[in-house]
């Protein structure tokens, strides 16, 4: 694991990689937790987190999918959507003139999940939206996942 400083580093002079899981219930709609850290700090935003050095793909998917889900799943059971990109004005640690870049890999999961159970770490609550609901406080990068929906 990465300093502090030298990981704010990164974040100033590379793009991370990053998995979304865009979890859809049988109605359409998209598991999203409200944030707890920046970026995105406040919005409701599809679970998800960064790819790290080493990792395959497959572990990444397994470990994020158990961190973020409660659950490990391995990547078989997802679709990919597809390559995204999310451009933050701000950063994990709130350091002024450091933007965050992500390539985003969005897997779409279609799984029956109880949002009380869920973990608290990146999320304060859990809720599941469509996109026929209220967006305002939903981040754009995570709306841009609707179209793409089966």
């Amino acid at each position: 694991m990465l300093a502090k400083q030298d990981f704010l580093n990164v974040v100033n002079l590379t793009p991370l990689v990053s998995i979304d899981l865009i979890v859809s219930s049988t109605d359409g709609k998209i598991l999203m937790g409200q944030r707890v850290n920046q970026p995105a700090q406040g919005y409701w935003f599809v679970p998800g987190g960064r790819i790290f050095k080493s990792e395959t793909l497959e572990q990444a998917f397994r470990r994020i999918t158990a961190t973020e889900l409660g659950d490990a799943r391995d990547i078989a059971d997802g679709r990919l959507l597809g390559a995204f990109t999310h451009l933050y004005d701000t950063n994990f640690a709130d350091a002024p003139g450091i933007s965050t870049h992500y390539v985003v890999l969005g897997y779409q999961l279609s799984l029956g999940i109880e949002s009380s159970r869920l973990p608290a770490q990146q999320h304060s609550a859990y809720k599941w939206i469509g996109a026929g609901d209220e967006l305002s406080l939903v981040h754009p990068n995570s709306q841009a996942y609707f179209p793409y929906l089966r």
